[in-house]
């Protein structure tokens, strides 16, 4: 491991109430509405694997037409357990880091957070998925997990529920970045998406999260005009 930037593989997501309409044609239409809405159903995005643990899962978006690849997916909040779609953050710079509440680098969430409050309402988002990859160093318990996050160290940023990042088991986010700029080699591996959705500079688990090279890079992205809807079509 070292501070330098990665960026290669081989560097390492009503019920209708009764109306009182007597028309044909307006009851005929309403007759549709279940359907269409039964065809844009998205598939419930969080499970529990064998030891009750929830973990994040997810699914593509099945209308997403300007949702870049790389954010067409769905994960479980850690907070509430209610899924989301990355596909939110269309146009914003986003941070994603795999995180652990037992590794030598937890203290990092500190400068998580600290990027969150300087670069948010520039549009800066970071994302953390939780993950015991590496000796098993996050809680199997989603409670444990909040309380190192949420109440030791006071994230306000979007934390998810606990998730593979490595190997035939990693979510489908991680593949495609480490398809495109390598695999974590550590907690708190940090994986740059620009505006466009496309993958930007990946740094390893050393490079604190307030480092000059960091900052640098995410302030270039936030320096680049938010994509068009042929841009964003473009990055599919």
């Amino acid at each position: 491991m070292n501070d330098d930037i990665l960026s290669s593989p081989s560097q390492s997501v009503a019920q209708l109430g009764p109306l009182a309409l007597r028309r044909p044609r307006v009851w005929s239409l309403l007759a549709a509405v279940p359907l269409v809405a039964m065809a844009m159903t998205v598939p419930a995005s969080a499970a529990t694997d064998a030891g009750g643990t929830r973990t994040a899962q997810t699914s593509p978006i099945s209308n997403s037409a300007q949702c870049p690849s790389l954010l067409d997916h769905r994960f479980s909040r850690l907070r509430d357990g209610q899924t989301e779609s990355l596909c939110a953050y269309t146009g914003r710079v986003v941070l994603v880091v795999n995180t652990a509440s037992k590794c030598g680098f937890t203290p990092q969430y500190e400068g998580l957070q600290a990027l969150h409050q300087k670069y948010s309402a520039r549009g800066l988002t970071v994302l953390a998925f939780p993950s015991g990859d590496f000796l098993d160093q996050e809680h199997s318990n989603r409670t444990d997990i909040a309380k190192t996050c949420f109440d030791q160290y006071g994230a306000q940023f979007m934390v998810y529920d606990r998730t593979a990042v490595v190997g035939r088991d990693a979510n489908p986010l991680f593949v495609q970045l480490r398809d495109a700029r390598g695999a974590p080699r550590w907690n708190f591996h940090k994986y740059l998406i620009g505006r466009d959705g496309k993958p930007g500079p990946a740094f390893g688990s050393t490079t604190e999260p307030l480092d000059a090279k960091l900052i640098s890079e995410i302030e270039k992205l936030l320096s680049s005009p938010a994509p068009t809807k042929t841009a964003a079509l473009n990055a599919h």
